[in-house]
């Protein structure tokens, strides 16, 4: 439901005696439940529990639209709390979680419902796990960091459709400088135990703060970007915009600038500390905070050492196919990574004019030719737009691309966000990149998982967090599955790019045990192949890069079982619909998913 700026203050009046809306419901929800006899059914139960954790983290609300009306609204002012007694309590809140799921007989339980519960009881357990953890994770750094969330957030996901929504964003904007704040006391303490980030990534993330600090406060992010979307609304007046886009500028000025500047300061400060060591095997318990991260990562109970083999097998047989292909182009000589290095360069677009223009268009072409062989194999797919947009300048030059879900409303579509900084273009992996952040990719598998009512909205909404195992494996099999598909059809280039980013989700596997297992240095891991920025991402980010590849044998894995199981039954198509109707879930639960299909069709 959309947000209008005049529907609130009778509302608010007559819950004057509370807080807010979400007082009012969280005393509600208490008194029920103290009630005798207060049994919900599962569903019900799933639906307020999820609500309650919602309630919690205004940002994720936010970014789902969860709640309607009053209780959305007052989310829409506030931001999650960063802070340890949150996290404290948010752990508490997964224990209760999980003890009150374990009182529901599995066996009275829909299909549906056990892999809800599979699901949830995996991520609710997940998060008990990971308390313990908060220390080795890096404050400020130049990917994921607080700082890049929150100007993210603030500029990309924060709904601007009506007056309302500016009114909140100003609010918001209001309340970043004391989480930088909080942020700085936070890396402090964590500082004082020994976790200080390797000299690189200082240096980098400061970097980072300079790119934000730069210019006049008229021309930051947080103050272009409100005024770019708020000029498509219009029931806002020229005059409004002037006059938010004024309030949005003073808040920069004396609040958030201030701040950044304060937290630059102290990671300046944190130089004169630093080492170049770069791996979690450096702290005390480094390596069980490794295999939590990776456990986290893959939902898979895979050790260090087996995921490093698993890489270094792949890695060589990508790299024997590749050396075919180059070899029928004329690149014979050189290692693959020379030789693909070579391929890039001859392929470079001029310099003059700034060809940045021109490859976004390429992008989008690419991404329509993607929607229509799509399909051919596949039954499901989204009703939601996707587009290709440029990564702001902000985040650019460390930013992978990406994806950013639609709005529920229409008012954002599904955004594949191509970093493009130059000099150098990625251009060999341009199809490949397409396929993966969109269609037949994340957009395929996120936005439709979001249109799927017939999922409880936990699901829908991935509110108690991302399966990486099998979000990105789906997204690196949509790669493979272009191929199997003739989407590469003379197009041998296109085919070294596809071949090359599995090569690359390979390299990482060794690349990412090899830094925080085996005391990998970071010129190492560039040495086998991986460029700086993403060996960067990976020693701040430990784990994650290894949820691709583990992802995506899974899932051809399962295909191969359902075709040997079903013969000349098996569909791809209906595959797809097993596949992406779960949703995103832990790889053992998409084991019980495909075992259920496989059951039905026989």
């Amino acid at each position: 439901m959309s947000l209008t700026h005049d529907r609130l203050p009778r509302k608010r009046r007559a819950l004057r005696p509370f807080k807010n809306v979400v007082s009012i419901v969280l005393f509600i929800t208490a008194l029920a439940s103290s009630l005798p006899g207060a049994e919900l059914t599962f569903d019900g139960w799933v639906d307020a529990f999820s609500a309650e954790w919602v309630r919690g983290d205004p940002n994720t609300a936010t970014t789902t639209q969860y709640f309607d009306d009053a209780e959305q609204d007052d989310l829409d002012r506030q931001l999650t709390p960063i802070t340890k007694e949150f996290r404290v309590a948010r752990a508490a809140l997964a224990r209760r979680g999980l003890a009150d799921l374990a009182r529901f007989d599995q066996k009275e339980l829909t299909e549906s419902q056990r892999v809800s519960a599979a699901m949830l009881a995996w991520q609710l357990d997940d998060i008990v796990r990971s308390e313990d953890f908060e220390d080795y994770r890096m404050v400020f750094q130049q990917f994921s960091g607080l700082q890049v969330h929150l100007v993210n957030f603030l500029s990309q996901t924060h709904p601007i459709r009506n007056r309302r929504d500016v009114q909140n964003y100003l609010v918001r904007l209001g309340l970043v400088a004391g989480q930088i704040d909080e942020g700085i006391a936070q890396a402090k303490d964590r500082a004082t135990r020994g976790f200080i980030p390797p000299d690189f990534i200082l240096q980098s993330t400061i970097a980072q703060f300079d790119r934000f600090l730069a210019g006049t406060p008229a021309h930051n992010v947080l103050v272009t970007s409100l005024a770019e979307r708020a000029a498509k609304v219009s029931s806002i007046t020229p005059e409004a915009r002037a006059k938010f886009a004024t309030a949005a500028e003073k808040t920069v000025t004396e609040s958030i600038v201030p701040a950044f500047l304060r937290a630059r300061v102290f990671l300046q400060d944190q130089l004169a500390f630093a080492r170049a060591d770069a791996g979690l095997w450096r702290f005390p318990g480094g390596e069980e905070a490794y295999a939590n991260a990776l456990r986290h990562s893959t939902t898979a109970e895979l050790t260090a050492i087996q995921i490093h083999q698993l890489g270094l097998k792949e890695v060589a047989r990508i790299e024997q196919e590749m050396d075919g292909l180059l070899r029928q182009l004329g690149y014979k000589a050189g290692s693959i990574k020379e030789r693909m290095e070579k391929l890039e360069a001859d392929s470079q677009p001029p310099g003059d004019p700034d060809p940045r223009a021109g490859l976004l268009t390429e992008y989008d072409h690419i991404l329509r030719d993607a929607e229509s062989r799509a399909a051919r194999i596949f039954d499901l797919r989204p009703k939601a737009p996707v587009e290709v947009r440029r990564e702001p300048s902000f985040t650019e030059k460390s930013a992978a691309a990406h994806y950013t879900v639609p709005a529920k409303d229409g008012s954002r579509p599904g955004i594949f966000w191509a970093p493009l900084p130059g000099p150098k273009f990625s251009i060999i992996e341009m199809r490949t990149l397409v396929y993966h952040e969109a269609v037949p990719g994340h957009h395929f598998q996120i936005a439709l998982q979001n249109e799927m009512t017939e999922l409880p909205q936990f699901r829908r909404d991935r509110v108690f967090g991302f399966i990486s195992a099998h979000g990105e494996g789906w997204a690196l099999y949509a790669e493979q599955l272009a191929a199997e598909s003739g989407w590469y059809e003379n197009d041998l280039k296109g085919r070294l790019g596809q071949l090359d980013a599995e090569l690359f989700r390979a390299r990482r596997l060794v690349v990412d045990t090899g830094i925080h297992a085996q005391h990998w240095t970071r010129q190492q891991a560039i040495d086998y192949g991986i460029p700086a920025s993403e060996v960067e991402r990976y020693v701040v980010w430990p784990g994650q890069a290894c949820a691709y590849k583990i992802g995506m044998l899974k899932i051809l894995e399962l295909r191969a079982q359902a075709q040997k199981a079903l013969g000349a039954k098996f569909s791809l198509k209906d595959f797809h619909n097993a596949v992406l109707r779960a949703g995103t879930v832990p790889l053992a639960t998409l084991e019980q998913v495909v075992d259920d299909y496989i059951k039905a069709n026989q």
